[in-house]
């Protein structure tokens, strides 16, 4: 395809396309699909999702379009012969940036038992082994369709898995955000929010005269670190502590001779499960009311500006025990669990009604200078889903 960059091949030339995991994962990582929404100018998905959507149709995968045609999501499809649970693999193709990379970011470098390269744990190889699972399990003959649904756009807006969602369904699902082949059964929602404090404008040498929105976030940021401190005295979640909440920017006023008559706070808050946006925001306005009973002239407005609730799975769906009874006849041990502090597409995907767990490789370097998966563990998660496959789809 011309004017892309990375080390991708036209569609026109011949075109190799692995059923092996690693070299697989070499492929889409060779791929630049830096996502524009993080580095203007970025690659976005185009490229290699018609990658994806040409690997798909060789190896037998009805396939499906969705989005716009700069920031597109693939669906391959393995259709079942019937009567089997249908399960969805969730991978999103997109990556941050590799303006500070260290080294030759679509090398795809194999050293050491590692594959180098931006996306090469967030997440390329867990989408190879998505694919190179889907197709082992299709070849060998199924009864419940598989549908492998690789998104645009996890990075920034998660608009890629939201338009999957809006077309396809099934039974149960597995996404494959990195985690050192831990059964991750939970992680944080959050929720951002604005607060506006506005106050009145004065002569610096006259502060009596005006109302210093500046001094009134002092107040919200202490009550902010008290929020925190009862939140930590809450029970603990067992997988995931407890909530946060901080103050992620601040600004205000205009010059040094001037009380500031305004002042902007953004607020993170991040949840734990059945703690709801809407709860969260009652929370932060019940905070404002206090300071504003209790202050003269404090004056603000709270606006939510987006939110995700938190992600949990039930340990005794079928789908959490077919991944870790699959887990443990590859691995040879009980696969651990655990929960993750950072939100992830399965948080939409639960909500959708859909049970789902997140799975995926082990290495390290996300969103860093220099990314790695283990090969090892590339192939280990591959056999884990394709057994997982096998077995919930029948």
């Amino acid at each position: 395809m011309t004017g892309v960059t990375g080390r991708f091949e036209s569609m026109t030339e011949k075109a190799t396309f692995p059923i092996d995991p690693v070299e697989l994962a070499q492929a889409l990582i060779r791929i630049d699909s830096v996502n524009p929404d993080l580095v203007p100018g970025g690659a976005g998905e185009a490229a290699i999702a018609a990658w994806c959507a040409e690997w798909f149709t060789a190896n037998g995968f009805d396939v499906q379009r969705l989005g716009p045609s700069d920031r597109p999501t693939v669906v391959g499809i393995a259709r079942g012969s019937g009567g089997g649970r249908s399960l969805m693999l969730n991978g999103h193709l997109d990556t941050v940036g590799v303006s500070s990379y260290d080294g030759d970011p679509f090398a795809a470098e194999l050293r050491d038992g590692k594959v180098f390269g931006r996306g090469a744990f967030d997440m390329k190889a867990g989408v190879a082994a998505i694919m190179s699972a889907a197709a082992r399990a299709r070849a060998s003959g199924l009864a419940g369709d598989v549908i492998v649904t690789l998104v645009a756009d996890e990075e920034f807006g998660s608009r890629g898995t939201e338009d999957a969602l809006a077309e396809f369904t099934a039974d149960a699902a597995i996404v494959t955000e990195p985690s050192e082949l831990h059964l991750v059964l939970a992680h944080r929602g959050f929720a951002w929010f604005e607060i506006e404090l506005t106050g009145l404008a004065a002569h610096g040498s006259m502060p009596h005269q005006g109302v210093d929105a500046i001094a009134h976030a002092g107040l919200v940021l202490r009550a902010i670190d008290e929020l925190q401190a009862e939140l930590d005295s809450r029970p603990r979640h067992p997988l995931l502590a407890h909530g946060a909440v901080r103050v992620s920017m601040i600004s205000g006023g205009t010059d040094a001779a001037t009380v500031p008559a305004s002042c902007l706070l953004t607020i993170e808050r991040r949840t734990l499960p059945g703690e709801t946006p809407d709860a969260v925001e009652a929370e932060l306005h019940t905070i404002l009311d206090a300071i504003a009973a209790a202050t003269p002239a404090f004056s603000f407005r709270l606006r939510r500006l987006v939110a995700r609730g938190a992600f949990e799975a039930d340990p005794e769906w079928p789908i959490v025990r077919a991944v870790a009874e699959s887990g443990a006849l590859v691995t040879g041990s009980p696969l651990p669990t655990r929960g993750e502090p950072f939100w992830t597409d399965a948080g939409l995907i639960l909500d959708a009604g859909i049970p789902c767990l997140l799975i995926g490789v082990d290495g390290g370097g996300a969103h860093a200078d220099t990314e790695w998966a283990t090969v090892r563990s590339v192939h280990e998660l591959a056999d884990i889903l394709e057994g997982a496959i096998r077995t919930f789809c029948g």
